[in-house]
């Protein structure tokens, strides 16, 4: 017997179903996609914010009402979760861009002055989430999609419009701005 398009531990309608219900216009479909994604959706833009909470909520709504006109684009070739969260990040991204360059480094500059590439260790994840929100936006937005998003430097270069050793420096950068804020703190 085949199983129903449904989430069997919550009873609830899978989100595949819920997205061809509300490209077929069911507002209440896309309404429920809305409540079950939102809070997911408003973290990855709360960290590209810096943690501006009235940003992140303009953020969250911008990213839902892009997802809504595009949802007939959903290819269903991916989870639609993994779909929203790219196009969510790809909202607050659009948003740094626009905004003024607020240093212009040269990439070779930042390199030289770079710390040798080491994952980033912190004890105390309040103090990280502050410290990160204290970063540069660009030098943020670098070091939340690589360490936490898990992109490229070559995707980050490409959304960002910088070079991959632009997107590569300012990682240096962000992580050695965070050890000297965290160092601020746990000396």
């Amino acid at each position: 017997m085949p199983l129903p398009s449904m989430d069997a531990s919550r009873n609830e309608p899978a989100d595949a179903d819920l997205v061809r219900r509300s490209v077929a216009g069911d507002t209440r479909a896309f309404e429920t996609l809305y409540r079950r994604h939102a809070g997911r959706v408003h973290g990855a833009v709360w960290r590209l914010s810096g943690m501006n909470a009235a940003r992140a909520e303009e953020l969250t709504q911008e990213a839902f009402v892009r997802a809504w006109q595009k949802l007939d684009s959903f290819r269903f070739e991916s989870a639609f979760t993994t779909w929203l969260h790219r196009l969510a990040v790809n909202v607050a991204l659009m948003e740094l861009r626009s905004r003024d360059p607020e240093d212009a480094h040269e990439a070779d500059v930042l390199e030289a002055a770079a710390e040798p590439v080491r994952p980033f260790c912190a004890g105390e994840r309040g103090d990280l989430e502050q410290a990160v929100a204290r970063l540069p936006p660009r030098a943020r937005a670098v070091l939340i999609l690589h360490d936490i998003e898990g992109w490229k430097h070559e995707e980050i270069g490409r959304e960002l419009g910088m070079a991959v050793g632009s997107s590569k420096a300012q990682l240096h950068r962000a992580r050695g701005l965070l050890r000297r804020m965290l160092g601020e703190h746990h000396d």
